[in-house]
């Protein structure tokens, strides 16, 4: 597995407009958006004239009028419909209510008023375009936010439409050559590549091809990349899009966006001419199996699950398209989407062995300037658990810290460098211990680097270190594996507890007193112990028999549930064999130490004084012979798939990650 060097954004291809359109567009909205201006600030300037205004009576003005011939105070008044506005000796001016048709008040203003005058009426048009102005700016204010949700700027009109990113076949350029570590899964998919390319060769034949391909895996280990490169590889557009966007709090939303999401499918299969792909991420958002216990389940995600197993079921192969979806928890999608005629092909990818991860960082240095003394197949031998994104991680942080130090190039060391920091976390010089813990961390990590090189069957030495890393790590004891190992016996487990538990021998036979430093070593320890009983069958007492049943997640790694299948007196009998296990490793951890304390203090005082010391550096100071290389075969061995009882060698690994197996913390 391998991340793509070159990246490209997903844009959904949209039809361009033309210059003029572009700029009639941009002017038309601040025109109208003046109008509605002018027309708010005319509304507020009339009722601001309005309350200037006196506010007068019509039995009042009535009067007014009666008695104008004697006070002369009215000056002009203008008849409208249904109103008067009058103008007063001193300039003021109000307006009038009156009725219609007032014979009388026309008698007495004739009588009393000179300037007298009646106004054409006009009221009619003034109400009519007071109406239709506000109904005509709100229409094209929607108008315009309609074009806009065309154009893909807003969702007001196109909640119910898929939310995925089109990239048409021009646009993916990567390929197999950016895809490393997965050769068994490329092969899975050539059949699909070529159906893509030469759907004919396979229809003339009677053949149909797998509807649908579910590619399953821990995470960062590729998924997206390959199914992208697929896409590469056959020249076909690649839509994508994630789970968690189908589910919606309304409910049929999503699988409104199921079947929008098939239908440009079919739209862009039809313009390529070669079929198309659709990418479904984190599948399991939206695939999750249906509720059927007491109270109900998810409507809205049911009701898109059956939408999209209707879909599944109805598109027809004919048409190119080929349905492609990730995820790392296959455990917990429902069945009727994993039957055949739906995800045809389950596809394994699996974290990187050794010659994978070595192709792995073959792709990522491509565009980093390496020195000479880097050996991609010595950090290939030091990662042993990493997936392709934590092996882009590592050489990326090689890079940053050869930038960060000036160098003109990544050497071995800055990717050294960069496995401890992604294993254990940062240098933290800073951080102050006192001397006498700084004493005791060094005796603690030379426990576990002495036993590391005198107990046989465990992984060699090569780095310690009495340097604080990360949160909790005061110290740390880095062992390489010489390769990756599936299978162990229980001599091999054993030694691996011993050297764990050095540290704590060291402590007790130093200082005749323990410290909470070897917390991390001893929940690994009990851990491992435990599993040797209860999983393994490793205990004369027990005999070759399991004890519990866990169900966890399969590429997550975390328990989910134990359930315990045993009685009372059994689970004695475990506490008891767990506890012989780890008495037994800890007094040989002990005698090892006390026959070799000379050594043990020489490396502690080297520590004290260095605070790194390499595997060379310690076997030199001990005067133990130097370690014989051991030859690697980079030919992949063929393996045929083992049956269903033996598929999964996990049972066989430590839960933690690899690197952290080996990493002695205090």
């Amino acid at each position: 597995m391998a991340k793509n060097l070159n990246f490209d954004k997903n844009k959904r291809t949209t039809p361009k407009r033309s210059d003029k359109q572009n700029k009639t567009s941009r002017l038309i909205v601040p025109f109208f958006i003046f109008l509605a201006v002018l027309f708010f600030l005319g509304l507020i300037a009339e009722q601001y004239e309005r309350s200037m205004q006196i506010k007068t009576t019509y039995s009042e003005f009535f009067n007014m009028v009666e008695q104008n011939q004697q006070t002369q105070y009215v000056t002009s008044v203008q008849l409208g419909e249904g109103i008067a506005d009058v103008t007063l000796q001193d300039g003021k001016s109000f307006s009038v209510n009156i009725p219609p048709e007032d014979n009388e008040l026309i008698q007495v203003l004739r009588k009393n008023v000179p300037n007298f005058i009646i106004k054409p009426s006009s009221v009619m048009w003034l109400n009519i375009v007071s109406l239709l102005l506000p109904v005509f700016i709100l229409g094209m204010i929607i108008w315009f936010a309609y074009r806009g949700s065309q154009a893909g700027g807003n969702r007001l009109f196109s909640f119910g439409k898929s939310k995925i990113h089109q990239i048409s076949e021009n646009n993916v350029r990567v390929t197999f050559k950016d895809v490393a570590g997965v050769e068994e899964a490329q092969e899975e998919l050539s059949e699909v590549i070529e159906f893509l390319k030469d759907p004919k060769k396979f229809q003339k034949l009677g053949g149909k091809i797998p509807k649908g391909v579910l590619l399953m895996g821990a995470p960062g280990t590729g998924k997206t990349l390959l199914a992208k490169a697929v896409a590469g590889e056959a020249g076909v557009p690649f839509l994508s899009i994630s789970g968690s966007d189908f589910v919606e709090m309304f409910v049929g939303v999503g699988a409104s966006r199921v079947r929008d999401l098939f239908e440009q499918a079919k739209k862009a299969s039809n313009v390529s001419g070669h079929g198309s792909i659709i990418f479904i991420d984190e599948i399991d958002a939206v695939g999750r199996q249906r509720f059927a216990g007491v109270g109900g389940g998810h409507d809205e995600r049911e009701q898109t699950l059956n939408a999209l197993l209707v879909e599944m079921d109805g598109f027809n192969t004919q048409a190119g398209i080929i349905l492609m979806a990730a995820t790392n928890r296959p455990d917990v999608l429902d069945p009727a989407l994993l039957r055949p005629g739906r995800f045809d092909r389950q596809i394994v990818i699996d974290r990187p062995d050794l010659i994978g991860r070595e192709e792995i960082l073959k792709v990522h240095v491509r565009g980093i300037k390496l020195n000479e003394d880097v050996s991609l197949n010595s950090l290939a031998r030091q990662t042993p658990g990493f997936t392709g994104a934590d092996l882009a991680n590592l050489v990326n942080e090689a890079a940053l810290l050869a930038a960060r130090r000036d160098r003109d190039s990544v050497t071995m060391e800055e990717m050294q460098g960069s496995i401890e920091r992604v294993v254990a976390g940062p240098e933290r010089k800073s951080r102050v211990i006192s001397k006498e813990e700084k004493i005791i961390v060094a005796y603690h990590e030379s426990g576990h680097a002495l036993l590391s090189m005198l107990v046989p069957g465990v992984d060699p030495l090569h780095k310690v270190s009495i340097i604080p890393r990360g949160t909790a790590a005061l110290g740390y004891t880095l062992q390489m594996p010489i390769q990756d190992r599936f299978i162990m016996t229980k001599k091999e487990l054993t030694s691996r507890l011993i050297v764990f538990l050095g540290g704590r021998a060291s402590e007790e036979l130093i200082f005749e007193e323990v410290t909470t430093g070897a917390h991390n070593d001893l929940e690994i320890s009990t851990r491992s112990a435990r599993r040797m009983v209860c999983e393994f069958g490793m205990s004369d007492k027990l005999g070759h028999l399991t004890f519990g049943h866990r169900q966890q997640q399969i590429f997550l790694g975390r328990d989910m549930l134990d359930e315990k299948n045993y009685s009372e007196q059994t689970a004695v009998l475990i506490d008891q064999e767990v506890r012989k296990i780890i008495d037994n490793c800890y007094e040989q951890a002990k005698k090892l130490l006390t026959d070799n304390i000379d050594k043990l203090k020489s490396l502690a005082e080297a520590l004290l004084e260095k605070e790194v010391m390499d595997a060379g550096e310690v076997r030199e100071l001990l005067g133990l012979p130097a370690e014989e290389s051991v030859g690697i075969d980079k030919k992949r061995t063929k393996i045929k798939k083992p049956d269903a009882a033996a598929k999964t060698p996990e049972s066989f690994k430590d839960k933690d990650a690899p690197i952290k197996q080996e990493e002695k913390t205090i």
